[in-house]
C-alpha cells in the first residue's frame, strides 16, 4: 500500500524519466529540479517515493534507476540543526525511516529481475552501512538476509551474500556459530554465483574483524578452496577471476591461514597460469595470488618445495608472450608511442612478478633457479626467449643486489653481447638491463665496469632503429647520473659525438631523449663539459628560438632543461653573455604559453630554479616575471569531487591525474596532477629563498601566510605538507637576513609562524610526515635563536611531544602483540610494512630528540620545567631492551648535561647509572652517546661531578679498548671516549689520582680522524701537553706527531686548532730531537704532501 498520493508518484515518475533523458538540457534541468525541489525541501518524501517506485512501477528500468537514485540521495551529507553532519537518510524522522526500510526490504525480497535486485541490494547495503558506521541499529535486516540466504531462488541467496560483502558490519557482531553456518551453506551452494558471492562476503567479513577473531574461521578455508577446481574445469575465466580476487584479498589479510593447504594451492594456481585456454586476466590473477603470498608470507613461500621454481618458470614463460604477429619487430619499431598501455599484458605481469619475488624472497632464494634458465634462454634461437632473459635480469637486480654484486662480471657477459643481437627488441632489452643495473648497482657499475658498459652502449646509438637508439640513450642517463666526472671524462668525446648526431634524427622522441641524456652528462661532468659548450649551446638556442608549434613543445622543454643544466654545470663565468640571453629566452617562452597542457610550463619552472642558482643575486631582476605563475601554482586549492555513482567513478578513472579514495560508501576523487604542480612550485620557492636569502624578503610574508603555513595542514597530499615544512625555516631565514635579529619584522613573522607549526605538531596524522614537522620546528628555532620560545610555547610543544610519545608507545605495543600472535617461531620475519613502520617511528623519535636539543641549546635551564613532563618516558627508555630507545634517552641526558650547566647535578640520580651502563652498552651508538655525555659533564657540569669523573676514566678507556674499536661501527664511540678523557684531564685534572699514567695511556687512544666534533677537544688538549712539555707527550713524540698528521690529513682539525697543533708539533720535534726527514720517509707520498703543506 502506497503512503504517498498518486499525484506525487506521477510527478516523481516524470522526474525519473527526465533524469534518464538523452537530451543534456532536459537532464540538467531535471537534476536541478531534483536538488532544489526534492532533495533540499522534502528529502523524506523523495526517499519514500523512490522506495515505493521499487515495487509500484511495472517498468524494470524505472525500478533500477529509482534504486540508483535512492542510494545516491540517501548517502548525501546533510547538516543538522546542532551543527553535526550526517548522511541524509539518518536525518529523517525515525517513523518515516522505519517505513522506508520496511518497503526497501520488501522490494529486495520480491524483485525477480537479477540486475534490478542487485541495484536494490546496493541501496540496502548503503543504508546498512550508514547504521553500522554510526553505531545505530537496523534490527530487521539480519533476519531478512538470513532468510534470503536460504531461499529457493538462487538470485535471492546471491544478493544476501552480496550485501554481506558490501557491509560486513551487519554480521561481524553475530555469534560465530551463526556466521559459520551461513558461510558454510554459501560455500556449498548448488549455484556457482552464490558460491562466489559467499567467497567475496567471507573475504570482506574477514577484513572487518580483528586478528584474534579471524582464527575462529580458519576451519572454513578448505570449503573456500573447494570452490575453485570445478570453476577451472568449466573453463569459465570470468568466474575464476572473481574467485581468485577474493582469495587474493584473504591472502593479504591472513596468509598464515593457508599454511596447511599452501602446497595444494600452489599447484592449483600454477596450473591456472599454465592453462593458455583460460583468459589472460584469470592466469594473471592466479600469478597475483601467488605473488601476494611472497609479499605477506615470504618464509612460507621459501619453505614450499615447488613454489620458487614453479613461479620463476611461469614468470619467464609469460615474459616470452610478447610481440605476437610481429616477429621482425616492424610494427613495434614503426610505433612512436614510447609508453603504450601494457599493464594488462602477460609479459608485463611476468616482469612485475619477478621483481616482487626478488624483493620479497631475496637473492638467496631466487637467484639460482632464475640463472638455471637464463644462460639457456640467451642461447635460444627464439628472440622472445632472449628478450625475456634480459628483462628478467632487469627485474631481479634490485632484490638480488647483495648476491649479484659479486657476480656482475658474469652477468655482464650475458648482457653485453645482446647489444649486438640481430633482433632490435633484444638490443632494446639489453639496453634496458644495463640501464637498470646502472641504477641498482650504482657506484660499482660505474667504477669497476665502465670500460665494459660505455664502449658497448655507444655503438648502439648508431642502430638503424630509432626506438633502440632512444633506449640506448636512456640507459646512458642511468649510468651517467651515478658516475663521477673523472670516470666520464675519457668517454665524453665519443658519447657527445653520437648524441649530437641523434639531435639530427627525424624522430622527435629520439631528439628529446638525446637532449635528456646530454643534460644528465652535463650535470655529472660539471666543469669538464665546458669543452663542448660552444658546439651545443648554439644548437639549444636555435631550438628555443624556433616557432612555438604544438609538435615542438616537448622538444623545446627538453632543450630548456638541457641548456639550464649545462649552465649549472659550467657556471656563470663560462656562460658569459649567454646567461642573460638564456633567461631572456626563457622569459619570452613563458609569455608565449597559453594552453594549460603545454609541457613547457612545468619544465620552465625548474629551469628558472636552476638559473637562480647559476646567477644568484643577478637573478633578482627576473623575479617579477617568474613569481606570479609560480605563486599561482603554489596557492592552488585541492580539486576534489564527490563521486555519487559508478558511472561518475568510471568516467574519472578514464582521465589521467586522479586518485580515487573510498570513504564511507562513497568515492572521493582527488586531482593529483594539480597537487603535484603545487608541490613542485613550493619546492622552487624553497630554492629561491635559499639562494636569494634576504633579497627574497619582499615575497616572504605573502608566501608564509598564503602558501607555507596553510601547506603544513594540506591533508590531501603528503608531499605538499613535507615541502611546506622545508619552506618555513627558509622564509624565516630570509627575513632574518633582510631585517636582522632582533627586528620587529622578524618577530611579527615568527609570532604567527610558531603558533601554526605547534598546531600541526598535534594534528599531523602520518608518522613520517610528523617527523618532517618536528624538523620544521627545530630548524625554525635554530634560525630564530636564543630565547625565541616563551614558557607557554614550550608547554604547548611538550603537549604535542607527550601526545606523539603516547601514540608511539601504542604502536610499539600493537606491533609486539601482532608479533606474538603471528607465532614468529616458524621463522617468519617482520613484514616489509612493519619494518617501514619501525623505521618511520625511529625517524620521528630522532627528530623529536633534535627538537629537544635545539630548545635546550637556545633556552638552557628555562626548558627544564617543561621537559620534566617527559622525564618518566625517557627514564623508561634508558632502561629499555631496545637499544634505539636507550640511545634516545642518552641523547636527552647529554642535552641536560651540555646546556643546563651546574643545574644538571639536580638530575644526577637519574643520569649517573645510564651513563655507566651506556659505556658498557653493546650498541656502539650508545657507547658514543655515553662518552660524549661524560665529556660535557667534565666541561660544563661543575665541581660536584668530580668524584663521578674520577671513576669514569676507566669506563672511557674500556670503550677505546673494545674489540674492533677502530672498525666502522665502533670508531665514533672510540673517538668520543678519547675526546671525553681529554676534557676530564683539562677541566677536572684534580679528580684524577695518577694523571701522568692516564696521559700516557690516553695518547695511545689517538688519532681522531672521523669525528669532527671530537677532534678539536682532543688536539687542543694535546697541544696543551706539548706546550707544557709533558713527559708522556715527549716520550711518545713519534706517535704524537703521526697522530697529528693523520688528523690534518683527514681534515678533522682545521682553522685555529690546526694552526695551534702544527705549532705544537714543531715544538715537539725540537724538544724530542726528531728528524722530520726521517719521519717523512715513513709516510705515503700523499701524506708527505699534507705534511709539507702545513709544516713547510
Amino acid at each position: 500500500m502506497s503512503v504517498l498520493p498518486p499525484n506525487v508518484h506521477n510527478e516523481l515518475a516524470q522526474l525519473l524519466d527526465a533524469l534518464q533523458s538523452a537530451d543534456n538540457s532536459v537532464r540538467s534541468q531535471a537534476e536541478e529540479h531534483l536538488r532544489t525541489e526534492w532533495t533540499e525541501r522534502q528529502p523524506d518524501v523523495l526517499l519514500m517515493g523512490l522506495v515505493e517506485q521499487l515495487r509500484g512501477s511495472n517498468d524494470s528500468t524505472t525500478r533500477s534507476f529509482a534504486a540508483v537514485i535512492f542510494r545516491r540521495i540517501a548517502s548525501k551529507s546533510r547538516k543538522l540543526d546542532n551543527g553535526n553532519t550526517v548522511e541524509l537518510f539518518l536525518s529523517i524522522h525515525q517513523e518515516q525511516a522505519h517505513v522506508i526500510r520496511e518497503k526497501l526490504l520488501e522490494a529486495l525480497a520480491s524483485e525477480s529481475i537479477p540486475s534490478v535486485r542487485n541495484k536494490i541490494g546496493d541501496a540496502v547495503a548503503e543504508i546498512a552501512r550508514e547504521y553500522s558506521d554510526n553505531n545505530e541499529q537496523w534490527p530487521e535486516i539480519l533476519g531478512i538476509l538470513f532468510r534470503l540466504s536460504i531461499s529457493e531462488t538462487s538470485g535471492q541467496r546471491e544478493i544476501a551474500y552480496r550485501i554481506f560483502a558490501t557491509t560486513p558490519g551487519i554480521i561481524e557482531k553475530q555469534h560465530e556459530d551463526t556466521v559459520l553456518s551461513a558461510f558454510t551453506k554459501g560455500f556449498k551452494d548448488a549455484d556457482v554465483s552464490v558460491r562466489l558471492a559467499a567467497m567475496e562476503a567471507f573475504s570482506s567479513f574477514f577484513r572487518s574483524i580483528n586478528k584474534k577473531s579471524q582464527a575462529k574461521y580458519y576451519a572454513l578455508l578448505p570449503e573456500v578452496l573447494n570452490i575453485l577446481p570445478p570453476i577451472k574445469q568449466s573453463q569459465d575465466s570470468e568466474e575464476l577471476t572473481r574467485a581468485l580476487v577474493a582469495l587474493i584479498d584473504l591472502a593479504e589479510i591472513a596468509p598464515k591461514m593457508f599454511k596447511p593447504l599452501f602446497h595444494t594451492l600452489v599447484s592449483f594456481s600454477i596450473s591456472v597460469v599454465q592453462d593458455k585456454d583460460l583468459s589472460d586476466q584469470a592466469r594473471q590473477n592466479a600469478l597475483e595470488l601467488m605473488a601476494t603470498f611472497a609479499d605477506y608470507a615470504p618464509a612460507m613461500c621459501r619453505k614450499d618445495s615447488s613454489y620458487t621454481t614453479d613461479m620463476i618458470t611461469q614468470c619467464l614463460s609469460l615474459m616470452t608472450d610478447i610481440g605476437a604477429d610481429d616477429d621482425d619487430a616492424a610494427e613495434w619499431n614503426a610505433s612512436d608511442d614510447m609508453d603504450p598501455e601494457e599493464s594488462d599484458l602477460n609479459h608485463v605481469a611476468g616482469e612485475q612478478c619477478m621483481d616482487r619475488l626478488a624483493n620479497k624472497l631475496g637473492g638467496q632464494t631466487i637467484l639460482a633457479p632464475t640463472f638455471n634458465w637464463l644462460p639457456r634462454m640467451m642461447l635460444s634461437d627464439a628472440w622472445r626467449d632472449r628478450h625475456a632473459a634480459l628483462m628478467a635480469i632487469s627485474a631481479i637486480s634490485e632484490g638480488c643486489r647483495e648476491l649479484m654484486i659479486g657476480e656482475l662480471n658474469k652477468v655482464l657477459e650475458l648482457v653485453v653481447p645482446a647489444l649486438r643481437d640481430p633482433q632490435p627488441r633484444v638490443r632494446w632489452a639489453g639496453c634496458n638491463a644495463l640501464g637498470q643495473m646502472s641504477t641498482d648497482f650504482a657506484g660499482i657499475m660505474q667504477e669497476k665496469y665502465h670500460q665494459v658498459v660505455v664502449p658497448a652502449i655507444i655503438p648502439v646509438l648508431d642502430s638503424p632503429e630509432p626506438r633502440v637508439q632512444a633506449h640506448a640513450a636512456a640507459a646512458l642517463v642511468n649510468f651517467c647520473e651515478e658516475a663521477e666526472k673523472s670516470i666520464l671524462e675519457p668517454y665524453l668525446d665519443g658519447l657527445l659525438t653520437h648524441l649530437f648526431q641523434l639531435l639530427q634524427s627525424p624522430k622527435r622522441y629520439v631528439q628529446e631523449q638525446a637532449l635528456s641524456t646530454i643534460a644528465t652528462i652535463a650535470d655529472s661532468a660539471e666543469a669538464a663539459f665546458s669543452k663542448y659548450y660552444d658546439t651545443l649551446m648554439p644548437l639549444l638556442f636555435s631550438v628555443l628560438q624556433q616557432e612555438n608549434t604544438k609538435e615542438l613543445r616537448l622538444l623545446r622543454a627538453k632543450a630548456m632543461e638541457c641548456a639550464t643544466l649545462i649552465a649549472l654545470a659550467v657556471g656563470k663565468e663560462r656562460l658569459g653573455n649567454d646567461a642573460m640571453a638564456l633567461v631572456q629566452l626563457l622569459a619570452a617562452i613563458q609569455q608565449s604559453i597559453v594552453d594549460a597542457d603545454d609541457p613547457q610550463a612545468q619544465y620552465l619552472m625548474h629551469c628558472w630554479g636552476r638559473m637562480c642558482r647559476v646567477l644568484e643575486f643577478d637573478f633578482l631582476p627576473f623575479l617579477p616575471s617568474v613569481m606570479p605563475p609560480l605563486l599561482e601554482l603554489a596557492m592552488a586549492k585541492a580539486d576534489i569531487q564527490l563521486l555519487d555513482d559508478d558511472e561518475q567513478v568510471e568516467q574519472v578513472q578514464q582521465e589521467e591525474g586522479w586518485e580515487l579514495v573510498p570513504l564511507k560508501g562513497k568515492v572521493i576523487g582527488i586531482k593529483t596532477s594539480t597537487l603535484d604542480d603545487k608541490h613542485m612550485a613550493i619546492e622552487l620557492l624553497v630554492v629561491y629563498a635559499q639562494v636569494l636569502e634576504g633579497s627574497f624578503a619582499p615575497y616572504v610574508a605573502q608566501i608564509m601566510e598564503k602558501i607555507a603555513l596553510p601547506g603544513l595542514a594540506f591533508f590531501f597530499h603528503d608531499p605538499v605538507r613535507v615541502v611546506s615544512a622545508k619552506c618555513v625555516p627558509q622564509l624565516l631565514n630570509s627575513y632574518k637576513k633582510a631585517f636582522g635579529n632582533p627586528s620587529n619584522q622578524l618577530a611579527s613573522l615568527w609570532a604567527g609562524t610558531v603558533e601554526k607549526v605547534l598546531e600541526v605538531l598535534s594534528a599531523e596524522p602520518a608518522v613520517d610526515t610528523l617527523a618532517e614537522m618536528y624538523q620544521c620546528f627545530y630548524e625554525s628555532v635554530e634560525v630564530m635563536g636564543k630565547g625565541c620560545l616563551t614558557q607557554q610555547t614550550m608547554e604547548t610543544f611538550i603537549d604535542s611531544a607527550h601526545s606523539a610519545l603516547e601514540d608511539y608507545k601504542d604502536r610499539v605495543a600493537v606491533r609486539a602483540e601482532e608479533k606474538e600472535d603471528a607465532n614468529q617461531d616458524d621463522g617468519e620475519e617482520d613484514s616489509e610494512e612493519t619494518l617501514f613502520a619501525i623505521e618511520d617511528d625511529q625517524t620521528l623519535l630522532s627528530d623529536m630528540n633534535k627538537a629537544y636539543h635545539c630548545i635546550f641549546k637556545n633556552h638552557g635551564v628555562t626548558f627544564l620545567q617543561s621537559w620534566e613532563r617527559l622525564r618518566s618516558t625517557y627514564e623508561a627508555f634508558l632502561k629499555s631492551d631496545d637499544p634505539t630507545q636507550r640511545q634516545w634517552g642518552l641523547c636527552i641526558v647529554d642535552d641536560v648535561l651540555e646546556f643546563c650547566g651546574e643545574q644538571s647535578w639536580n638530575y644526577s640520580s637519574i643520569i649517573i647509572d645510564p651513563l655507566i651502563a651506556g659505556c658498557k652498552d653493546a650498541a656502539p651508538a650508545n657507547r658514543q652517546a655515553a662518552a660524549y655525555g661524560i665529556g660535557v659533564v667534565a666541561q660544563k657540569g661543575g665541581p660536584q661531578w668530580s668524584q663521578f669523573l674520577g671513576a669514569a676514566i676507566e669506563l672511557l678507556f674500556n670503550i677505546t679498548q673494545a674489540p674492533n674499536a677502530r672498525g666502522d661501527d665502533d670508531v665514533f664511540a672510540t673517538e668520543n671516549a678519547c675526546a671525553a678523557i681529554a676534557k676530564v684531564m683539562h677541566y677536572n685534572a684534580s679528580a684524577i689520582l695518577n694523571p701522568q699514567q692516564v696521559i700516557a695511556q690516553w695518547i695511545e687512544t689517538l688519532p681522531v680522524v672521523n669525528d669532527e666534533e671530537a677532534a678539536p677537544y682532543a688536539y687542543a688538549y694535546l697541544a696543551q701537553l706539548i706546550e707544557e712539555q709533558n713527559p708522556a707527550a715527549v716520550a711518545q713524540a713519534s706517535k704524537v706527531f703521526f697522530s697529528i698528521v693523520q688528523a690534518l690529513e683527514a681534515e678533522t682539525i682545521q682553522g685555529q686548532i690546526a694552526t695551534k697543533i702544527v705549532a705544537a708539533a714543531k715544538l715537539l720535534l725540537g724538544i724530542a730531537g726528531l728528524d722530520p726527514a726521517q719521519l717523512l720517509q715513513q709516510m705515503s707520498p700523499e701524506t708527505q704532501q699534507t705534511v709539507r703543506a702545513y709544516f713547510g
